[in-house]
């Protein structure tokens, strides 16, 4: 189906292995697919290609999108030099209002799944801005489960500093991923302070 999908949860899910074992099925029965990931990760800011890494060791390069990239060009090119199949986005917070609507626009108008994986909210509790349109207009909506240290299911992402302490303040996008955990909600709020 040419849907535009959302498959979103806290940090440490595997949404990115997610994502490239469906690529990888795809491929595997001979379909083309096109991946994309944000350009927020260290990529130079030159730079047309990086790469979708998992933490369990899975791999593959994908293209790099920014807030200024206009992905329904970039992929009805692909598409009519060689016919996609789907196209995945690792990353898809990162996303502007205005480029989910370009995927949305991509399963309506070229008959192509997208299949987006993200963060659903920063380490606030705030939307971003491209899971905000995401969870608005996406045909299909999947939570990955990550897990608490309690054992319960991790619907928060904590931004730690240097001495474990949970941060409140601060730029919502901070690259580096060691510095976050995942959190249920009782635990994220026991960290941040806020538990009555």
């Amino acid at each position: 189906m040419s849907k535009l999908y959302f498959t979103f949860s806290a940090m440490n899910a595997g949404k990115s292995a997610i994502l490239l074992q469906a690529a990888y099925n795809y491929r595997e029965q001979g379909m083309e697919v096109m991946l994309w990931t944000s350009g927020h990760y260290g990529a130079a800011p030159e730079a047309d290609m990086g790469v979708i890494e998992s933490r369990i060791g899975l791999e593959a390069e994908a293209h790099l999108y920014r807030g200024e990239t206009d992905l329904l060009s970039a992929i009805t090119a692909q598409h009519e030099a060689t016919p996609l199949s789907a196209v995945f986005f690792d990353e898809a917070q990162f996303l502007t209002k205005d480029q989910v609507w370009q995927l949305a626009r991509v399963g309506d108008q070229l008959r192509i799944p997208v299949l987006c994986y993200g963060l659903r909210t920063d380490f606030q509790g705030e939307l971003f801005e491209g899971s905000s349109a995401l969870l608005a207009i996406a045909d299909d909506l999947r939570e990955a489960r990550a897990i608490c240290h309690c054992g319960k299911k991790a619907t928060k992402t904590a931004r730690m500093d240097e001495a474990g302490n949970a941060l409140t303040e601060g730029a919502q996008v901070s690259v580096g991923k060691e510095v976050y955990v995942s959190l249920c909600r009782q635990h994220w709020e026991e960290a941040l302070g806020r538990s009555a």
